[in-house]
C-alpha cells in the first residue's frame, strides 16, 4: 500500500490525514499543537497515524504535505531575525515613510506597526539604475564591505537588499549580496561564531515587481522570517525521517499550491497564508464533487477564521495583501481573516459591552474547560455550557471536559453586565456571529457580490457548530459540510499541485505596437517556467501553465488581473485581452470605457504540477432514515428562542448516503460537531458530506 500524509499544523490543534492511494479511503488524527515548537506536534502525529492506520509502513509513504503557521506566528509576534537592510543613497525611511497613509483614516491615535528593521541597521549605497534599466553609477565594492563590517558588527543574522528598478536590472542586487555574504561570513567563522550563514535576500528573486515601497516591505518580511523558518525547518525534517517519512516533503503556499522545504526556507513569505489556502482548495473540491461552484468558505478554529470567495469554481486571488499592518506582495488566495475563533476570549470593555477576541486562550492552556489553567471564558466554553458541545470529553474521548469549570467563568463574565450564564454564553456566539458575518460581507457585498447566492462550506473544528447560525445571519440557504470537516485543510494537502508564480514588470500599451514586447515578456516567463519544471523534476505530461497580466486604464493607480488568452494571431489576441480587461473592470466597478487607452503592467504565470487526485470513496443510498446513527439526546441552549431544547445526537460516522435529518439535532463526529437548527433539514450525498438547506426539503 502506498499513502499520501497531509498535516496542518494550527495555533490550537494539529490535524493529520492520512490516504490509502490503493482503496481511496481517508484517515484521520488530532492532537494539541506544540507552539513552542510546532515539529514536535506534526512528527508525533505523522508518527501516531501511521502506527493506528497505515500499518507502520514507513517506506509506503510516497507524499508528505505540510501547512504552517510558523511564518504567520513569527511576524505577528515581532519574533523574527535580527535584519538589516541595504538600499539605494536617500531611501533608507522608505520603510517607514511607506505610502503615507494612516491606518485607520479617523483616528488620529492609531498606531502602525514597528519597522521589523530599525533605522541604526538600515544602510545605504550609493548607487542608482534609471526607470528604463540603465545603470547610473554602479556600486562600489569597497563601500558595500565597509557597510558589511557595520553590520557584523551589529550583530545581524539576517539582510534584506532592494534597489531602485532591481525588477528591470538586478545586477547591483547581485553585486551587493554576493559581497555581503563574503564579508559577514567571513566575520562570522573568523570569530568562530556558531549558527547557520548569514540570510540574504534580494528583492528581485522574491517580488520582481515594480512599487518600491511594497517591494521594500516584502523583501524585509522575507528577510525577517527567513532564519526563522530555515531554522524550523532544519528541526522538523530529522524528526519526520524519525517517524518514517522517507520522501521529499512539500510545504504549501497562500496561493494553494506547495513547494519544497527548500523553496520555502528561502522565500518564507510566500507561506503566510500556508495553513488556510489549502482548506480553500479542500472546500473547492468538496464543492466539485456535488456540482457546486459558487460557495463561500467559512474555516473556524481556535484561533481565527479565514473566509474566501470562490466563483465560478476558482477562487478570488491577489497579489498584495497586509499582514499584521505589514504589505506583502506575493499571489495568494484571497482571504479574509478575523480574530474570532474557538479559542477566543470574551470579555466586557470600558464602556461595559460584551466583546469577543482577537485574544485567544490559543493551545496553551487554551478554553477554560480544557482545565489547564485559564480563567477567561472563551467561544468554545460558551458551546459547552450551551451544549452544543459535548460537556463530557472531546476528540473521540482523548481530551477531558470540565464544564463546570467553564460554566463558573461564563457566569462570573455574566454578572458583570447583568446577565444569567446562559444568556451570557448565548451572548458569546451572537457576537462571534456578526464578527464572523462581517468577514464575509467584506469579500460579497462590498465587492459586488450576494452571498445569497452562495453555497456556505464550514470547516476547521468550529466551522460546523457556527454555521447555522451564520447562514441565517446572512440568509444563506444552503450549507455544505465536509465529510471530515476538522481537518479538511489537511485533506486539501492532498489534493494540491506543486507550483510556483513568476512574475515580470514591462509597461506597455495595449496596441499593435507593443506586441512584440508583450510576447517577449509571456516568452521570459515561460522560458523561467521550463527551467523550474527541470529542476523540480516535474514531467512534461504533469506540467501546466496559466498566464495573467495586471492591465489597467491609463492614469489609473492600481490593476485588475486578467487572464492572458492564447491566441496566436496577434490581432484577435489584443482584441481577447482587451475583452478579458473589460469583462473585469466592469464587474469591478461597473462600467468600461472603451475609448480610454489601456496598460499592461506586470505580467505573471503560474507554473503547476499537477499531482493524481485521489478518488474518495462513495456510498450507494441507504433512505432516508437516520435511526441507526442515533445515539441519544442532549439538552441544548439555543438563543433564538432563549430556551432548552433537547435534539436528536447522530454519530455522524454511522450515517450513510440517503439519510435525512430534520433539525434541531447535533452531529458528532471525530474531529469537529455539527449543529442543526429548528426549520433546518441535512441529507448525506454519496461522498458522506452533509447538504443543509433552509426552510425546505431537499
Amino acid at each position: 500500500m502506498a499513502f499520501r500524509i497531509g498535516v496542518d499544523s494550527g495555533g490550537t490543534f494539529t490535524d493529520v490525514c492520512l490516504l490509502d492511494e490503493t482503496t481511496g479511503r481517508v484517515s484521520v488524527w488530532k492532537l494539541p499543537s506544540t507552539p513552542n515548537d510546532p515539529s514536535i506536534a506534526i512528527a508525533g502525529g505523522t508518527r501516531e497515524i501511521l502506527s493506528r492506520f497505515g500499518g507502520d509502513d514507513s517506506s509506503e509513504v510516497s507524499f508528505f504535505g505540510h501547512g504552517t503557521t510558523v511564518a504567520t506566528n513569527a511576524l505577528i509576534q515581532g519574533r523574527g531575525a535580527r535584519t538589516g537592510l541595504v538600499t539605494n543613497q536617500g531611501f533608507r525611511d522608505l520603510l517607514e515613510l511607506a505610502r503615507q497613509r494612516r491606518p485607520h483614516l479617523y483616528d488620529l491615535q492609531a498606531d502602525k506597526p514597528p519597522a521589523l528593521v530599525p533605522r541604526d541597521r538600515r544602510h545605504e549605497v550609493a548607487a542608482r539604475i534609471h526607470f528604463d534599466g540603465r545603470v547610473e553609477r554602479a556600486p562600489d565594492a569597497e563601500e558595500v564591505r565597509a557597510v558589511a563590517r557595520v553590520l557584523g558588527e551589529q550583530g545581524v543574522t539576517s539582510v534584506a537588499v532592494c534597489f531602485l528598478y532591481s525588477f528591470l536590472n538586478p545586477d547591483h542586487e547581485k553585486m551587493v549580496a554576493k559581497v555581503l555574504e563574503e564579508e559577514l561570513n567571513e566575520s562570522r567563522r573568523l570569530n568562530e561564531e556558531r549558527g547557520a550563514a548569514v540570510f540574504i535576500t534580494c528583492s528581485h528573486q522574491v517580488c520582481p515587481e515594480f512599487r518600491e515601497y511594497e517591494r521594500l516591505s516584502t523583501t524585509v518580511v522575507n528577510a525577517f522570517l527567513g532564519p526563522v523558518m530555515r531554522g524550523y525547518l532544519e528541526n522538523l525534517i530529522p524528526r519526520l525521517t524519525e517517524a518514517g517519512v522517507q520522501v521529499k516533503p512539500h510545504i504549501t503556499q497562500s496561493n494553494g499550491g506547495t513547494i519544497t522545504f527548500e523553496a520555502a526556507a528561502d522565500q518564507p513569505v510566500r507561506t503566510i497564508l500556508s495553513g488556510p489556502s489549502t482548506g480553500v482548495v479542500g472546500a473547492l473540491e468538496t464543492a466539485r464533487m456535488v456540482g457546486i461552484e459558487d460557495l463561500i468558505t467559512f474555516d473556524m478554529g481556535g484561533t481565527s477564521t479565514d473566509v474566501a470567495l470562490i466563483e465560478g469554481g476558482r477562487p478570488g486571488a491577489t497579489t498584495q495583501a497586509e499582514v499584521h499592518g505589514y504589505p506583502i506582495k506575493v499571489p495568494m488566495i484571497d482571504l479574509q481573516t478575523v480574530g474570532a475563533g474557538g479559542g477566543s476570549i470574551a470579555y466586557v470593555d470600558s464602556g461595559g459591552f460584551l466583546k469577543v477576541g482577537p485574544d485567544s486562550a490559543g493551545a496553551e492552556p487554551g478554553p477554560v474547560c480544557y482545565g489547564l489553567g485559564n480563567e477567561q471564558p472563551t467561544v468554545t466554553d460558551a458551546n459547552v455550557v450551551m451544549g452544543v458541545l459535548d460537556p463530557v470529553e472531546l476528540l473521540g474521548g482523548r481530551m477531558a471536559i470540565d464544564r463546570d469549570r467553564a460554566f463558573a467563568a461564563i457566569e462570573e463574565l455574566g454578572a458583570k453586565i447583568g446577565l444569567g450564564p446562559m444568556q451570557t454564553a448565548a451572548g458569546i456566539i451572537q457576537v462571534v456571529t456578526a464578527n464572523m458575518a462581517r468577514a464575509i460581507r467584506l469579500i460579497s457585498v462590498q465587492r459586488g457580490h450576494d452571498p445569497r447566492d452562495y453555497c456556505l462550506v464550514p470547516f476547521g473544528g468550529g466551522g460546523p457548530a457556527h454555521a447555522g447560525h451564520l447562514a441565517r445571519e446572512l440568509a444563506m440557504r444552503r450549507i455544505l459540510v465536509p465529510r471530515n470537516p476538522g481537518i479538511l485543510c489537511a485533506i486539501g494537502l492532498l489534493l494540491t499541485d506543486l507550483s510556483h508564480d513568476f512574475s515580470l514588470t514591462r509597461r506597455a500599451r495595449l496596441e499593435e505596437a507593443s506586441i512584440a514586447a508583450i510576447r517577449a515578456a509571456l516568452a521570459r516567463l515561460k522560458a523561467d517556467a521550463e527551467f523550474w519544471f527541470a529542476a523540480e523534476g516535474v514531467a512534461p505530461e504533469r506540467r501546466a501553465l496559466s498566464s495573467t497580466v495586471d492591465m489597467r486604464y491609463a492614469g489609473q493607480n492600481h490593476e485588475l488581473n486578467v487572464a492572458v488568452p492564447d491566441i496566436d494571431d496577434d490581432a484577435a489576441f489584443l482584441r481577447a485581452l482587451a475583452e478579458n480587461f473589460g469583462d473585469v473592470h466592469c464587474r469591478r466597478y461597473g462600467y468600461v470605457a472603451p475609448e480610454e487607452p489601456v496598460e499592461l503592467i506586470t505580467f505573471r504565470l503560474r507554473a503547476s504540477g499537477l499531482v493524481d487526485k485521489p478518488e474518495f470513496p462513495t456510498g450507494a443510498d441507504a433512505g432516508s432514515d437516520p435511526s441507526a446513527a442515533l445515539v441519544g439526546y442532549r439538552q441544548v441552549y439555543m438563543p433564538e428562542t432563549r430556551a432548552f431544547a433537547e435534539p436528536s445526537v447522530y454519530d455522524r460516522e454511522r450515517l450513510l448516503p440517503g439519510n435525512r435529518i430534520e433539525g434541531p439535532a447535533v452531529i458528532v463526529q471525530f474531529d469537529s460537531t455539527t449543529l442543526v437548527l429548528k426549520g433546518q433539514n441535512a441529507v448525506v450525498d454519496r461522498y458522506f458530506n452533509m447538504l443543509l438547506s433552509e426552510g425546505e426539503r431537499q
